[in-house]
């Protein structure tokens, strides 16, 4: 962390590290354990009904706690009843929880097809026009990059839970 402007905010260090260099034997031990989770996972998954409805309720999920950060107030049934088109009374909060599936739609639409776009500036600020149409913020520039500080809990960046890399400090993919 640095301290700018008299905000705390994190600052990644640039990859790959430069001190100490990467040394490939120090992520073997790392390496094996996460072979060893994917060889779990893999075979739970064969106990697993329809791995289709599990990846369909995690990423759910995690639409729902990604959008909790800002404050919606949605939750799993309220998601599911809103797609079987069952009346939802906080119609505005799962409407964000939507748009956030088809931002995430969107994006893992454009990787997977070779005419897709590449992860780009210009893939992210679609997904986030998408994320932000008809919804809460649909009046904060859209698609556009921040220009100034956000954060993350608290009421400002002096007492956030997280405070990102200010505006002038990210690195833009090309695009």
């Amino acid at each position: 962390m640095i301290l700018t402007d008299s905000l705390i905010s994190i600052i990644p260090n640039d990859l790959p590290p430069a001190a100490p260099p990467l040394d490939s034997s120090s992520y073997l031990e790392l390496n094996h354990a996460a072979e060893i989770a994917l060889a779990r996972l893999n075979g739970v998954s064969g106990l697993v009904i329809s791995v289709d409805w599990m990846l369909y309720s995690a990423i759910r999920r995690e639409a729902l706690l990604t959008s909790q950060i800002e404050g919606t107030q949605a939750t799993l049934t309220d998601l599911f009843d809103a797609e079987a088109h069952i009346a939802v009374e906080n119609a505005d909060d799962v409407e964000e929880v939507t748009n956030y599936l088809k931002a995430f739609r969107y994006v893992q639409e454009n990787l997977r097809d070779a005419r897709g776009l590449p992860l780009s500036t210009r893939l992210l600020r679609e997904a986030h026009c998408l994320l932000l149409t008809g919804v809460r913020g649909t009046n904060k520039q859209p698609g556009e990059i921040r220009q100034s500080q956000n954060w993350i809990g608290g009421t400002c960046p002096g007492n956030a839970s997280f405070v990102p890399p200010p505006p002038d400090r990210y690195l833009f993919l090309n695009g």
